[in-house]
């Protein structure tokens, strides 16, 4: 071994005047490396894999039983669940997808006319309108119908603290309203600009509201053949109701996107990871934010100081739904206000979308056995596309759900109208 003044050289110290030796430019390009990996698996990036798949995306996945009526007659027919979904190259992640969700939609232009409908306890919805003729100077086909008949409406009920306001809300209104129907956005109580004004807030299980605001607009407008869109928390409300009211539902179809079908797995999930982690504390906050607007009526039917002290959902759920429902424990409130219970009640057609990567809602979540039994549902699943998001295309500014929406609910209507009249 190597001596110093007859004395030995310890090896490390060797070791260190070798590695003193690389270039410091040598190490800024291992730790640029090191970094470029991090990122690459905690944003779980996939765009390796859309390279080596030439970027011709990945099938949609089709769940449904095998004499299912809506699929031979109208999911057959849709071009884009036949098709391929191929995600935006620059945003081949589903946190991008999902975090630049309400940044990149480009919103369209146009104002609501709202009506404000009042709940059999005094509570206040605010319905906010846009009609085809609001945005076109002439009604236009709807697939398989003619200008002189009804125009159709559809509901679309918003995520959990989503609005008429939101991005990819006021971008689905105006896509459907250009594409020739009418549209109602049903906001929750509390939310959209209204006060609370009876002694209920909204939660993730009150679908009882969605009840009210369906049969108001079916008594107003009785010949109108009325669907709904659902997204996120509006979808789990929309499919619970569905499945309570099962052949009592004034609906001739709906579709549900990025539903998160079991509120108790998806609990567990936002606590599986550093990312779910980061949905779960901003989402959190932004309950809380919702509830300080109505501090008055939290306080009252909650606790308020459990509610400012919550750092997630599951704290805000515990210390707000879950008392004002007279539940015992959160994990009861959670089983009781989760849409995966009812699938096998749904009695109309019911198109479901999501996303195998969706950092939000866990695919562990959709009830595939339930859904394949059920000839009502067909259940689309991609590979990509992140929370209700799915942007397409290269500039990124359009949503690949909005379009499969239209397409399925204008073939839906060419087959109800057909078959009422």
């Amino acid at each position: 071994m190597e001596t110093i003044a007859g004395d030995p050289v310890s090896p490390y110290t060797l070791l260190l005047r070798s590695l003193a030796l690389i270039p410091i430019s040598h190490y800024l390009l291992v730790a640029f490396f090191v970094l470029v990996v991090f990122v690459y698996n905690l944003l779980e990036i996939h765009i390796v894999h859309d390279i080596f798949g030439g970027f011709g995306g990945d099938s949609v996945s089709l769940t449904f039983h095998s004499s299912s009526d809506l699929y031979r007659e109208v999911v057959s027919k849709c071009h884009l669940l036949h098709g391929r979904y191929f995600a935006t190259p620059w945003l081949s992640s589903p946190h991008l997808q999902t975090i630049l969700l309400n940044v990149l939609v480009k919103i369209p232009s146009f104002s609501y006319k709202r009506e404000i409908f009042r709940t059999s306890d005094g509570g206040t919805i605010a319905l906010d309108w846009l009609m085809n003729s609001d945005v076109s100077e002439t009604n236009l086909q709807v697939h398989g119908t003619n200008t002189d008949a009804v125009i159709p409406l559809v509901i679309v009920i918003p995520g959990l603290t989503s609005d008429s306001a939101s991005p990819y809300i006021k971008e689905i209104a105006y896509n459907m309203a250009k594409h020739g129907w009418n549209v109602v956005v049903s906001n929750y109580r509390g939310l959209g600009g209204v006060p609370l004004t009876s002694e209920c807030f909204h939660h993730a299980g009150r679908s009882d509201d969605l009840g009210e605001v369906v049969n108001h607009l079916h008594s107003k407008q009785p010949e109108t053949l009325l669907y709904a869109v659902g997204t996120s928390m509006g979808a789990n409300i929309l499919v619970k109701y569905l499945g309570e009211q099962g052949v009592n539902v004034p609906l001739a179809g709906a579709a549900s996107i990025s539903n998160p079908w079991d509120l108790l797995i998806g609990d567990r999930f936002f606590n599986r990871a550093f990312m779910q982690r980061f949905y779960n504390r901003v989402l959190g906050n932004s309950l809380k934010s919702t509830a300080k607007l109505h501090q008055e009526v939290y306080a009252r039917l909650s606790d308020w100081e459990g509610i400012e002290k919550s750092r997630s959902i599951r704290d805000f759920s515990n210390h707000s739904s879950r008392i004002a429902g007279n539940f015992e424990a959160v994990d009861e409130f959670y089983r009781w206000a989760s849409s995966a219970r009812l699938v096998s009640k749904v009695s109309v057609p019911l198109l479901c979308v999501n996303s195998i990567d969706d950092p939000v809602c866990s695919h562990e979540a959709i009830p595939w056995d339930e859904c394949r039994r059920n000839k009502n549902i067909v259940l689309a699943t991609t590979q990509h596309g992140g929370h209700i998001a799915f942007f397409e295309g290269m500039p990124g500014k359009s949503l690949w759900w909005i379009r499969v929406v239209e397409e399925y609910l204008s073939h839906l209507h060419a087959t109800s109208s057909t078959s009422k009249h």
